[in-house]
């Protein structure tokens, strides 16, 4: 990875100049800290203070600094090439911190100039706007404890419930604009209060347009200026972690947009992108494709990777559209696409890419957690990349997703027929480190709300959705939810309005979301329910066969021999009475947590607190237990005595 840099400047010049080891490890693809070297970076030279500018632009045959210290004036501020690097570099004294900017440059064999807007840069004017802006990064961090306790928090084997959000639209108020620090304590405190173990954050990086949710990102080391400055969202990460909550952004290396002022034919070339459209073009979202296989564009994009861990604090980076970047013929059809040398559809550049961005990630932060967004088959995405993997930490189950959702869309009476779709997960469950997601994606371009995708009356939805997520934390791997839907929200997601907070008055909505951080809680306080997510050990059906009942009962186990919970599911509105569970203990099985709960917006059926297994083996069994199944309901079953959720004599 990054070599030590042996600096030889002249006395007197910035140490934030490029040296021969930066240009070289540039050039290889493998400098993984750019972000020092190139941009803006307030510094002084020869005693005089001023701002030291450098950008890559190979093809350009003059490149100025044009910015609101000079009017705006070309011709005052000329970048001068270091060597054959293609980088351009100049020092301009007096430029201070705040000083608004862009690159001025004429591409070689073009009358025309053009504008453009620092790829380095760490702050950038509000959008529509689109200067770059010099600022210092300085900020006095509060987070000592959580950086020093966070590998134990984020490793494979810890409880993790992410609540992902937008932050534009999580309680956006129309009569005050949106900040990252007014957002910060009340995010913080409703993060906390739900039991939630990280925040994930759609891309925070700068983008143009707001309603691409921050997936066109023009800004790859700059957070959006849309709700305050640099620091602002530092004191919001900070506040989480001093709060043991952990920091997971959405980053996206897999395309970019159009704009002109931004990547686009950045020095009059395909610099960043491919050139030919079969390569480079984006079918889908009509972006463009970084080549990967020029190497200085993997340096580029590993650099803004390794920048929000250096200065961000981040816990980690949720790469989306993973498979986009996979597969040559990625939305195309035949003839759309140029195979590989080999004749394949595999992206090689970008694999290498991708292998050398989680070995940089790991090496110098083994605390923290790459996760990737991959929806096709592709093996061992979240395995070592020297076994063959991807080096990913984790995977987004996709396939579980709409199986599930899928599923619970079915009216009851047709679920036996349908009961595949309750246990195929098994069959690769252990192949990834999965993340059970139930993201922004489920509820947008038309598909409605989770709690309206649920079959049945009101009544009804409420208890399947409460019956999807008690299953979901059931299931082995990590679990994420979407904002609105641990309340239910009924409309479908929309970032030009908040959330629907006012569901919240309704007694459904909130006993809700009583069920969610109680599973939350459960999930923390239990170490068969997330000590061995990944491990074949860590599961065991006791019957996936009951089609015709549409039950479902299973064994989760953690690291210590008694570590053991049950979970049986009622997937129909029938209450079934004496229902002959097998369990591997003799013994009182506590009911840990029941979905039917009243306190949870259900009708109250239960097994009043526990259950006495016998010594008549079933289910392949030494022992088991009688049990009343709530309809459309979860039951946990624990040897512990529960110390969160719902009292078990409010349920009879």
């Amino acid at each position: 990875m990054e070599k030590a840099t042996k600096r030889r400047e002249p006395q007197g010049l910035s140490p934030h100049r490029l040296s021969e080891d930066d240009v070289y490890l540039f050039g290889e693809g493998t400098h993984v800290r750019l972000y020092q070297r190139l941009g803006a970076h307030l510094t002084s030279e020869k005693g005089v203070d001023g701002t030291l500018f450098a950008v890559w632009a190979p093809n350009a045959e003059e490149v100025q600094v044009i910015g609101d210290f000079n009017s705006w004036k070309p011709g005052k501020h000329r970048l001068t090439p270091h060597g054959s690097s293609g980088v351009w570099e100049g020092f301009v004294a007096g430029v201070s911190a705040g000083a608004k900017y862009k690159y001025h440059l004429r591409p070689r064999g073009m009358k025309a100039w053009l504008d453009k807007a620092d790829p380095f840069a760490t702050h950038t004017e509000t959008p529509p706007a689109t200067a770059s802006i010099v600022w210092n990064l300085d900020y006095a961090w509060h987070d000592e404890e959580w950086m020093a306790s966070r590998r134990a928090r984020n490793a494979l084997e810890a409880p993790m419930a992410i609540y992902e959000v937008h932050l534009g639209s999580w309680m956006r108020d129309p009569a005050h604009p949106t900040t990252y620090r007014d957002l910060a304590l009340r995010l913080a405190d409703y993060v906390e209060k739900l039991g939630f173990t990280h925040v994930e954050f759609l891309p925070i990086m700068e983008h143009p347009f707001y309603g691409s949710w921050g997936y066109q990102v023009t800004g790859y080391f700059a957070p959006t200026s849309r709700y305050g400055a640099p620091q602002d969202f530092m004191a919001l990460v900070d506040l989480l972690h001093q709060r043991g909550i952990g920091v997971i952004l959405d980053w996206v290396p897999s395309h970019f947009p159009k704009d002109e002022f931004a990547l686009a034919r950045f020095d009059g070339t395909h610099l960043y992108e491919h050139a030919d459209p079969r390569q480079g073009l984006h079918p889908d979202w009509d972006s463009l494709i970084f080549n990967y296989g020029r190497s200085e564009v993997p340096a580029f994009l590993t650099s803004s990777a390794m920048f929000w861990l250096d200065r961000y604090h981040a816990d980690g980076l949720r790469v989306d559209a993973v498979a986009s970047m996979l597969y040559l013929d990625y939305s195309r059809r035949e003839g759309e696409w140029i195979p590989n040398r080999y004749g394949g559809r595999e992206n090689l550049e970008a694999i290498e890419f991708l292998r050398r961005l989680n070995q940089a990630v790991y090496l110098n932060y083994p605390d923290v957690q790459t996760i990737a967004e991959e929806s096709t088959a592709w093996p061992m995405v979240s395995r070592p990349t020297y076994a063959g993997g991807l080096g990913f930490g984790m995977k987004w189950d996709m396939g579980w997703m709409h199986d599930m959702l899928l599923y619970m869309s079915k009216d009851p009476v047709h679920r036996r027929f349908h009961h595949n779709l309750l246990t195929f997960r098994l069959l690769y469950a252990f192949h990834e480190n999965f993340v059970l997601s139930l993201s922004h994606d489920e509820v947008v371009h038309g598909k409605g709300s989770l709690a309206g995708r649920m079959s049945g009356d009101e009544r009804q939805k409420f208890a399947n959705l409460r019956l999807l997520y008690g299953y979901m934390y059931g299931q082995p791997g990590k679990k994420l939810l979407f904002m609105g839907d641990e309340f239910g929200q009924w409309g479908e997601w929309d970032h030009e309005r908040g959330l629907d907070w006012r569901a919240l008055e309704g007694e459904a909505h909130r006993k809700l979301q009583r069920w969610v951080s109680d599973l939350n809680r459960l999930l923390r306080a239990e170490g068969a329910l997330h000590a061995r997510d990944f491990a074949p050990s860590g599961f065991e059906w006791i019957d996936c066969n009951d089609a015709d009942a549409s039950v479902i009962s299973f064994l989760r186990r953690g690291a210590a021999e008694n570590d053991q919970v049950v979970v049986v599911a009622n997937f129909t509105p029938v209450t079934r009475t004496g229902y002959r569970v097998g369990v591997p203990q003799d013994g009182f099985w506590h009911e840990l947590l029941n979905s039917d709960s009243d306190a949870y917006g259900g009708s109250g059926v239960g097994n009043l607190g526990g259950v006495e297994a016998s010594p008549t083996p079933f289910h392949n069994q030494p022992f088991s237990v009688s049990l009343t199944l709530p309809p459309l309901a979860i039951v946990y079953l624990g040897k512990r005595r529960p110390a969160i959720g719902a009292a078990p004599e409010e349920a009879r």
